[in-house]
């Protein structure tokens, strides 16, 4: 059974930062590529940023670039998303995922954590 758990969501103001963990239950877990969605109320669910195993390759969506970072600590099997200068329509639940089914991170993942909710005030 493959478990995925993040941490670090909260409230925050515009401009602020955050940063996601997700851990996954067992070391093997991390020798996939990883990725973070989020998802608003009312809206589809949305790639963020997904990392290689090795981390050699990243991806970031549009909206994200240049103010989010993904990371990944195999050691510690967790995987991280350092958000700076959040704004409101950031807010939304963050999931992680592994395990992408084909060739690119923005592709269908076979695991999901639960989600983590994050809310930016003006």
């Amino acid at each position: 059974q493959v478990q995925l758990v993040e941490s670090g969501g909260g409230l925050v103001q515009a401009g602020g930062s955050l940063r996601l963990s997700c851990t996954t239950s067992t070391p093997t877990d991390m020798t996939w590529a990883m990725a973070w969605f989020r998802q608003a109320p009312g809206n589809e669910r949305e790639f963020v940023a997904g990392i290689s195993y090795s981390g050699g390759l990243i991806e970031y969506s549009d909206s994200v670039k240049g103010r989010f970072t993904i990371s990944r600590d195999n050691g510690r099997n967790t995987v991280y998303l350092q958000m700076n200068s959040l704004k409101p329509d950031d807010t939304a639940v963050y999931v992680c995922a592994a395990n992408v089914v084909g060739v690119t991170l923005r592709g269908t993942y076979k695991y999901w954590g639960q989600g983590t909710q994050v809310t930016v005030s003006s």
